[in-house]
């Protein structure tokens, strides 16, 4: 089935808008663009713009509007992006906001803005105790889905690392710039009647059904 939608998950880090990013990918067969995993796949490369991506991350700060949009923009006329695509981690500001709308408008979909809602007390949680596998990417957590074995792959057996955005001071530094830059985007689209708010500590499975009953009426 085709939504032919550009679909934007909106949320605090940690609020879990990636899973559900990746479900409505397999469901809709919608390609899940995240600028964060773009983001942190330069931060690898011994480039200029590698060495500058890693240090903003390490700060726990956000990479500029017009770099994102010359990313997204070269990502989303790629033909799998057709039929629609999703977005994770991006816009961020109300300036990135307006550039997603003038790019839709060029791919001629309408944009459906889903907010996954998590208390900071939650996130925090989420987020320290967050363990990606080295090997196939596999996420867990030491409070709420912690491996069989410390620090060991339930899959593939590869060491698990601690992304070093993840880290306490710099998980404070991106919740404060969501609540400075991002959380006023919330009162954008719900102006525009394109917001559509979930409760982002129910079951994962439990919002995805909620949001593909959504997106599909």
């Amino acid at each position: 089935m085709s939504l032919n939608k550009i679909i934007v998950m909106l949320g605090a880090p940690g609020a879990g808008k990636g899973t559900q990013a990746r479900k409505l990918q397999e469901k809709f067969s919608l390609p899940q663009i995240s600028t964060g995993d773009i983001l942190r796949q330069i931060a690898k490369e011994n480039t200029p713009l590698g060495s500058t991506v890693r240090e903003i991350q390490a700060l726990g700060k956000l990479v500029g509007d017009d770099v994102l949009l010359e990313l997204v923009t070269e990502r989303t006329n790629k033909k799998d992006c057709t039929e629609g695509f999703v977005l994770d981690g991006y816009p961020r500001t109300l300036n990135q906001a307006k550039q997603l709308s003038l790019l839709a408008k060029k791919h001629n979909k309408p944009v459906f803005v889903i907010e996954v809602k998590v208390s900071e007390e939650i996130l925090l949680n989420r987020l320290t105790g967050r363990r990606t596998c080295s090997g196939c990417g596999e996420i867990y957590n030491i409070y709420y889905k912690p491996p069989k074995h410390e620090n060991k792959c339930d899959i593939c057996e590869s060491s698990l690392t601690n992304r070093s955005d993840d880290k306490l001071e710099a998980i404070k530094s991106r919740l404060e710039e969501y609540k400075a830059n991002t959380a006023p985007l919330i009162d954008y689209y719900t102006n525009i009647n394109s917001l559509i708010s979930v409760d982002g500590t129910k079951l994962s499975s439990e919002i995805f059904d909620e949001l593909c009953c959504i997106l599909k009426s």
